[in-house]
């Protein structure tokens, strides 16, 4: 056997162990089903739920056909070595090995989708963005890290929506929370969780001093399916407030009490919702969040159990920083959990994630083995 043929073998052989670990049999028959529920006459009756499912149907095909593509090439290039070898044809060999170099790049770059085999990594997510002490540089801090946070859900295909924000009087954000809706979107952000550290010349400093600010960033995934009918809600422990909307939303929006707030009186869970025109729409968008957050709160409080026999488990709490950005004297971007950095600050503050992405699940992946 050729180099190019055990090269080629070995790609054929990491593709089909991802397809089987991407469930992408299980995906084929999930479009196929979705697609029987769009030919029905009142699918689109529902448009935010037809929105939904045609967003789903996209992005798993997109999926299966790019691994698709991968295997059908990765086979007529095997085919053609050996033919090539069969006919001592030099010139069609080395057509080949370039081919195998090109069908090695991609796989390294559709690799990641195979870090992410959680749970509730397919999910949407959730994030709160709040900020830290220091006045009107670290509400402008969280309004960077929302910026950097669309522009990479942008560049992923996703879709965000703001649906809770309390504005600085200045700049930036007290705290601000928000949706991303997309196939993975949860299992690409979790390790965004935990605190972001920001340093440079504060452009709100007459004497253009130093500043250092902090932001917390929380991720949760949005249930679905089983997951979230698991949930059980009592109405008793609830106590919603009404009031008018400010900021979001377009015009209108602050002239009737539409924002809605829901208080989970056991657990002194609070979520605010305002970006909707509707009280209803509000109510049943905080609803979801709160479901997430109550879901959450259980995995932490079994983890904290678990802790005192395994150790290592941390929460997104003050203290555990994740990430530096540092602006002055130099630039860089350090992540403190894998040492991955880089000195493209401004590239990564535009929503160039990727790398830090990759770096952090191929850790997680890596301490499990061990």
């Amino acid at each position: 056997m050729s180099l190019i043929d055990k090269q080629l073998q070995e790609l054929q052989e990491k593709a089909q162990n991802a397809w089987e670990m991407l469930h992408l049999d299980a995906s084929q028959e999930r479009v196929h089903d979705l697609e029987v529920q769009i030919s029905l006459p009142d699918f689109w009756s529902d448009q935010e739920q037809a929105k939904l499912i045609s967003q789903e149907i996209s992005q798993r095909q997109a999926q299966i056909e790019v691994w698709q593509s991968l295997l059908t090439e990765i086979q007529d290039a095997l085919d053609l070595s050996k033919l090539a070898q069969e006919e001592v044809n030099t010139h069609v060999e080395l057509e080949v090995e370039k081919t195998v170099k090109d069908l090695q790049e991609r796989y390294a770059k559709l690799e990641l989708q195979t870090l992410l085999a959680c749970e509730m990594d397919e999910n949407n997510a959730i994030i709160s963005i709040h900020a830290g002490a220091g006045g009107t540089d670290a509400s402008n801090w969280a309004g960077m890290l929302l910026r950097m946070f669309i522009r990479f859900a942008e560049s992923q295909g996703w879709d965000t929506d703001v649906y809770e924000a309390s504005e600085s009087e200045e700049a930036g954000y007290k705290s601000v929370s928000f949706s991303v809706n997309g196939r993975f979107a949860y299992g690409m952000l979790k390790g965004e969780a935990g605190v972001h550290r920001l340093v440079r010349i504060s452009p709100f400093d007459a004497e253009k001093m130093r500043h250092t600010s902090f932001a917390l960033v929380e991720v949760i995934p949005e249930l679905t399916g089983l997951t979230d009918k698991n949930i059980a809600i009592d109405e008793k422990d609830l106590r919603i407030d009404t009031f008018m909307a400010g900021g979001h939303g377009g015009q209108g929006v602050n002239t009737t009490y539409s924002a809605v707030r829901i208080t989970h009186i056991p657990t002194n869970t609070v979520v605010t919702c305002q970006n909707e025109r509707s009280q209803s729409q509000n109510k049943e968008s905080a609803m979801r969040v709160l479901k997430s957050r109550l879901f959450v709160r259980m995995q932490e409080e079994r983890a904290e159990k678990l802790d005192e026999l395994k150790g290592g488990h941390k929460s997104p709490q003050w203290g555990n920083q994740i990430r530096s950005y540092v602006l002055h004297p130099y630039k860089l971007v350090k992540d403190h959990r894998t040492g991955f950095e880089t000195q493209e600050v401004e590239r990564v503050l535009e929503g160039d994630l990727l790398q830090f992405v990759e770096s952090y699940l191929r850790e997680q992946v890596a301490q499990k083995s061990n």
